[in-house]
């Protein structure tokens, strides 16, 4: 099968390891787009997106020109409402920041790297799929370690996103992160042939 240029997505829940798994990919000279990076910026430069969340969360929601990301979490945690309509502001504005940046890359393949592409439906404007998979003990461990934050915590954060066994039913590829880097570079390598030999890429 032979594309102009492949859009491939990595997603995985909290504490998969889905960044790490993007920053590899990255080493082998693939463009990697950061959606929830994208986000955070987008959320703190762009001038509409920042008047949107201004008119629908208040003032409050900037303090000295920058995002009060406390505040707004604590007005979107239980208000489904509200986190409808965050979404509803962010998710358009990072599209079109990922169409830009996709356009202006040269690569054969590029990546767009994000926590909620099954959940927000952009896994369809994919080519491929892969999902970062690990075990539960093993994701809590790394989010405590990494966030310092409580086990409760971390497993609310994971209740709240989709199982894992429903994600993997939209994977095209699984990429195993139990064990070490080593390893996860060896699964990341395997995956990176099979998609070169089904995209005929040298």
């Amino acid at each position: 099968m032979k594309k102009e240029k492949i859009i491939i997505g990595i997603t995985g829940g909290i504490g998969s390891g889905k960044s790490t798994v993007a920053k590899l990919f990255e080493q082998k000279g693939i463009p990697v787009y950061y959606a929830d990076d994208r986000a955070k910026a987008l959320m703190n430069e762009n001038i509409e997106v920042i008047d949107q969340l201004k008119t629908e969360f208040g003032e409050d929601v900037y303090k000295n020109g920058r995002l009060d990301r406390a505040y707004l979490a604590s007005m979107t945690f239980s208000n489904p409402e509200k986190l409808i309509k965050l979404n509803a502001i962010v998710h358009p504005a990072v599209f079109r920041d990922n169409e830009e940046w996709t356009k202006a890359q040269h690569s054969p393949i590029v990546m767009k790297e994000a926590a909620i592409m099954i959940e927000s439906g952009s896994y369809r404007l994919l080519d491929e799929l892969i999902v970062v998979s690990a075990n539960e003990a093993v994701r809590i461990q790394r989010v405590l370690e990494r966030d310092n934050t409580s086990r409760e915590a971390v497993e609310a954060r994971i209740n709240n996103q989709l199982s894992e066994e429903e994600r993997l039913k939209y994977a095209d590829y699984i990429i195993e992160n139990n064990l070490g880097l080593t390893e996860l570079a060896q699964e990341v390598e395997r995956v990176y042939q099979e998609i070169k030999t089904k995209y005929y890429i040298a």
